[in-house]
């Protein structure tokens, strides 16, 4: 798209058309990281579809993957990293399991804290799918040349920390 005026500036200038004086330049900013978020979202849920996989599967296999060798992981610390209950992880789990992705075993001291690691299918599945994945979404940033991309990501970099420590959240990987 070129640098004319988008749904966005439209949305805009009805809001500060319709209340004067209302600061209206966030709509800018948010409404479009908003509208992004949904596009890219929709994308790689299609890339996964691809690939057989859902977002709760490729989040867990790769959780495991980018842990390193054994690509072992507690299922507290899964679900610290993938920002959803240990509830939720379980499932994940159990569904993984099923198709020969990972495997649980027990772990600690007293045996009750349950490990989760790759099998060799799903270290095999996560790579493909990984490569396959980032070589897509680097095309989706074909219309901004390198220094934009360093310039955006420190933007968001800026935007993304002040919000975590203004909301209390966890900066997770």
């Amino acid at each position: 798209m070129a640098d004319g005026e988008d749904g966005v500036d439209r949305i805009q200038a009805a809001w500060q058309r319709e209340r004067p004086g209302m600061p209206v330049a966030s709509i800018g900013v948010i409404t479009r990281i908003w509208r992004i978020a949904k596009l890219l979202d929709d994308e790689r849920r299609r890339t996964d579809a691809r690939a057989g996989m859902d977002a709760a599967t490729r989040d867990l296999l790769s959780t495991l993957r980018r842990a390193g060798p054994p690509y072992r992981l507690a299922a507290g610390e899964i679900a610290r990293q993938s920002l959803v209950s240990a509830g939720a992880i379980s499932q994940r789990v159990a569904r993984a399991e099923q198709r020969g992705l990972v495997r649980r075993s027990r772990g600690g001291d007293d045996g009750r804290s349950v490990l989760v690691e790759l099998t060799d299918t799903g270290h095999r599945l996560i790579e493909d799918h990984v490569d396959d994945l980032l070589h897509h979404e680097e095309t989706l940033l074909d219309s901004l040349d390198a220094a934009q991309r360093e310039q955006l990501t420190g933007l968001l970099r800026v935007l993304l920390g002040d919000l975590t420590e203004r909301f209390g959240a966890e900066d997770r990987p």
